[in-house]
């Protein structure tokens, strides 16, 4: 088959769709071209017809800027998209999106379009398939043995997440993964050296990668690239493509004319001209066709001689077999509540959710995780575990070093590989560092868990630069994230198990660095109730209450000493403890009214950060003892008496409110 007819069929699609929508960009798609045919037509392991195959080969197009490049491919292989798909390219209800999306598009193993964020999913599925390898392959069968590829272009080297991704990948030596780097020197203003004028191969070397550079339009030297990546057993390899975006035009090749907008008609007519195609949109040569017809016989085989493969060794490896398929499934045990240890004393709930971390790695072998240089302060370590690194990927302990957002976009990619469930850690205050790659998992409905430490003014010494104020509520902000703040340590274990039991998005656990109290539950009604998000955790009187005071995490304890004393004066206050405003979000109007005590005027919210978005609860003349400004250095005590979170404050503004 000749690859070139393959590569300017992909061209004309790619030009086709971006001027059909007259949006997009065609120069990326254009430029690669070449490099998608020779990987997609004669290395990619994969399996249209089943693309969940576990063992099938990754590929991320991290510049998904680029998207036409993966649809005209996936539709050329056989996948579920049709060329309608791709005429409908960017439109109302299509698959063929702007920017790649997983869960939307058969075959897109990732959401990309956040330039980096792609790179460092690569790196996640990698690590991912080292650690499936060295638990379940044997001397005899490699049931697990296969690559993560990823495209990738100027503007992911520019972002800092690739220094944090590809650092670690070289410091891990993830030989299976192969980065083609797109080297046009193009970007949407013109060229990239007015600002980029890094020396990539060197940089890259620094990190402990082979480097190759290839004429990204030669076929033998695009199959040379590829042949010795595969080769290479201790590095990742990064190949650098050297070519023209927007391949073939014959007025915009090599500019930024192509980069970010349609050729236009005429344009596109001359190109199809140059290289030797007809005119008629949305061509694909019956020969091509034929061929990638062929080519998905050769791929459904390779699935099932590995599917003989996989049944054999399950045959003669029955425990790990059995381990396999809970990894695969990770289903939660219905006991898990029963094997949470018990707390009797006052912890801060990160030490609290640092013995529940220990009880579950105990009961889920698939959970893993770790923290960015912060195991001690955030108390995620499995103390009984090995950690991960080059040559070490049995065990479960992820070390992340100073590296926040690499570490999101990390755990993104090993979560959406499959096999393992993840967590990260580091400072509440540092949620901004992971923002980009939280967004990008609650697009794509990972159910990755982070826990968040140090979560309020509370922090103490350290000064405002480490206090987060109104970072708790500008997460709650965001779409199909799950926000917990539990309110004592016992609580913190039931937060765990939630978190665990939410498979459609991220969550989030804020603990306190300062100890609370273990709050008795004869005395509170707390027992299974967080699943619900909000309860009455203590009311005074019956029936309608005279005041509801709505508190979280720390406060709680706070809130209620207020509660009380109120109470024996004879104001009848509900304290509803609200640890995760999404869960009560989900729950019926009925109790979601029953709760919040619909006929009660008089209200107030207590919590340790922002007052932005409780006016939710509170309405427009509630009251709020809250932070709406940044903290300051002293001890957390000195802090709470200062800011007035303190019973007797809490006491004296319900007191203002009842008038």
């Amino acid at each position: 088959m000749d690859i070139k007819l393959i590569a300017n069929t992909i061209r004309g699609l790619s030009m086709d769709g971006v001027q059909a929508a007259n949006s997009g960009h065609p120069g990326m798609p254009m430029g690669m071209a070449d490099v998608a045919a020779v990987l997609w037509t004669q290395y990619l392991k994969h399996n249209p017809e089943n693309p969940a195959w576990i063992d099938r080969d990754r590929f991320i197009l991290s510049c998904g800027h680029g998207s036409m490049l993966i649809y005209s491919l996936l539709h050329l292989s056989g996948y579920d998209l049709p060329i309608e798909e791709l005429q409908n390219f960017r439109q109302w209800d299509s698959k063929t999106a702007g920017h790649p999306e997983f869960g939307h598009t058969v075959g897109v193993e990732t959401t990309t379009g956040p330039l980096g964020q792609g790179a460092g999913n690569g790196v996640g599925m990698a690590i991912a398939e080292e650690m499936l390898a060295a638990r379940f392959n044997t001397e005899t069968k490699k049931i697990v043995d296969h690559h993560t590829y990823v495209f990738c272009s100027e503007g992911e080297l520019e972002e800092g997440i690739s220094n944090e991704v590809f650092s670690l990948a070289g410091n891990h030596g993830l030989s299976k993964l192969v980065v083609f780097y797109d080297e046009n020197f193009i970007s949407i203003e013109g060229d990239v050296r007015i600002t980029y004028t890094d020396d990539v191969d060197k940089r890259m070397e620094a990190y402990g990668w082979q480097v190759l550079r290839i004429d990204g339009h030669n076929y033998e030297e695009i199959q040379a690239a590829i042949e010795a990546a595969k080769a290479e057993t201790e590095k990742p390899s990064f190949i650098v493509c050297q070519t023209k975006i927007g391949f073939g035009s014959p007025n915009k090749e090599g500019t930024h004319g192509c980069h970010g907008a349609p050729l236009g008609e005429e344009e596109v007519l001359l190109t199809k001209k140059a290289l030797g195609m007809p005119e008629d949109k949305f061509f694909v040569p019956q020969e091509v066709r034929d061929f990638f017809a062929a080519r998905l016989a050769e791929l459904k085989k390779a699935e099932a001689d590995w599917n003989t493969e996989f049944a054999a060794w399950r045959s003669e490896n029955a425990a790990l077999a059995a381990q396999w398929d809970i990894h695969m499934s990770q289903e939660i045990p219905a006991d898990l509540a029963e094997k949470m240890p018990v707390f009797d004393k006052p912890l801060a709930t990160r030490v609290a959710s640092g013995k529940v971390l220990q009880e579950l790695a105990k009961e889920l072998p698939f959970l893993v995780g770790g923290s960015a240089d912060l195991n001690g302060s955030n108390m995620t370590n499995l103390d009984d575990y090995s950690d991960i690194g080059k040559d070490a990927f049995d065990g479960r302990n992820f070390h992340y070093g100073v590296r926040e957002i690499g570490m999101g976009a990390i755990m993104n990619g090993v979560q959406v590989h499959g096999g393992f469930r993840i967590y990260g850690a580091t400072f509440l205050v540092f949620a901004d560092y992971v923002r980009p790659t939280l967004r990008v998992a609650a697009l794509m409905n990972l159910p990755v868990i982070y826990v968040l430490t140090h979560d309020s003014f509370w922090v103490g010494e350290d000064g405002p630069t480490h206090q987060p104020i109104e970072t708790i509520n500008s997460l709650r902000m965001m779409p199909n994230v799950t926000v917990f703040r539990p309110s004592d340590p016992k609580e913190t274990g039931c937060a765990w198990q939630a978190a665990l039991k939410n498979t459609s998005g991220p969550s989030i656990l804020c603990l306190t660095r300062q100890n609370l109290e273990v709050l008795d539950r004869e005395t509170y009604n707390m027992d299974g109730q967080l699943s619900k998000g909000a309860y009455t955790i203590y009311q005074s009187g019956e029936g309608q209450p005279d005041l509801l005071m709505i508190a979280t995490g720390s406060e709680v304890k706070t809130t209620l000493d207020a509660a009380e004393k109120l109470g024996a004066e004879g104001t009848n206050v509900r304290v509803v403890a609200m640890p995760c405003r999404e869960l009560f979000e989900a729950q019926d109007e009925a109790y979601q009214a029953e709760v919040m005590a619909d006929g009660c005027t008089k209200r107030m919210v207590v919590e340790a950060g922002s007052s932005f978005g409780w006016e939710k609860y509170i309405g427009r003349c509630g009251a709020a003892v809250c932070k709406d400004t940044f903290g300051a250095s002293a001890p957390g005590a000195v802090l709470a008496e200062k800011f007035g979170f303190t019973a007797d404050n809490v006491y004296n503004v319900a007191k203002d409110l009842l008038g």
